[in-house]
């Protein structure tokens, strides 16, 4: 709402709050003004009658019965009634920066509890980013595929979010880690960091692609970077 007090030009919005202000120096002034401060006062009254996505309840850690039953109806709607059969929808608490995780092997996905506070439609399209990665998995079988390549952007258009971003755009705390491990591939010399060890045999995926069809190739299997050695100390 605009007003006018003493000499000051007010723009309040709900509760009396003070948003913008700015001083008038005469009475004919403020009259010239009075048309346009009226056409403001209905744009500005316009724009804070948008709807806005309201945030939802805090959800309680662990399993969502209603997320779940929507994550099996669209996956067996995609034939995909085995994984569907196993699938799993947690709220966690330990997710910080992340939006959600997907887990194919125990067919979980985790959401950030702080998605409640952007609305119903944000948590649905979460729940769908990562029931793409299930989906995509599911599909390849054993074959190992980019974790956001073709085979996702398919299961991504196929659950309704086509033209899905790798990556949200929420305002999450973001935690910068360090990673003292780095791993090398042989071929390509690419440097993989990480934060822990493997734990597994890995390979440069780009080189298995290039040269297997992307099926694992020993050839290429990461190496340990060890940090080089430190310069010899110069005699006196």
């Amino acid at each position: 709402m605009l007003l006018l007090r003493n000499d000051r030009l007010l723009l309040t919005g709900p509760g009396n709050e003070r948003l913008r202000s700015w001083t008038r120096g005469s009475a004919s002034l403020r009259r010239g003004l009075l048309p346009q401060v009226q056409a403001d006062d209905r744009f500005i009254r316009n724009q804070l009658e948008l709807p806005l996505s309201a945030p939802v309840a805090k959800k309680s850690l662990g399993r969502d019965p209603a997320l779940e039953a929507i994550a099996v109806d669209l996956l067996r709607r995609n034939d995909a009634a085995a994984l569907a059969a196993k699938v799993r929808v947690e709220w966690s608490a330990r997710l910080r920066s992340a939006a959600g995780r997907a887990e194919y092997l125990s067919a979980r996905v985790l959401l950030n509890c702080r998605l409640c506070a952007h609305g119903a439609a944000e948590i649905d399209r979460t729940l769908r980013h990562e029931l793409a990665h299930l989906l995509a998995s599911f599909r390849a079988g054993r074959r190992r595929i980019a974790p956001h390549g073709s085979e996702w952007r398919r299961a991504c258009a196929d659950l309704g979010i086509a033209g899905e971003s790798r990556c949200h755009t929420l305002p999450f705390p973001i935690r910068r880690r360090a990673r003292p491990y780095v791993y090398v591939c042989p071929n390509c010399r690419r440097d993989f960091p990480r934060t822990r060890r493997l734990k597994r045999t890995s390979a440069c995926l780009a080189c298995c692609r290039a040269h297997n069809r992307g099926r694992f190739d020993a050839r290429f299997k990461l190496q340990r970077a060890h940090p080089p050695a430190p310069p010899p100390l110069l005699s006196s």
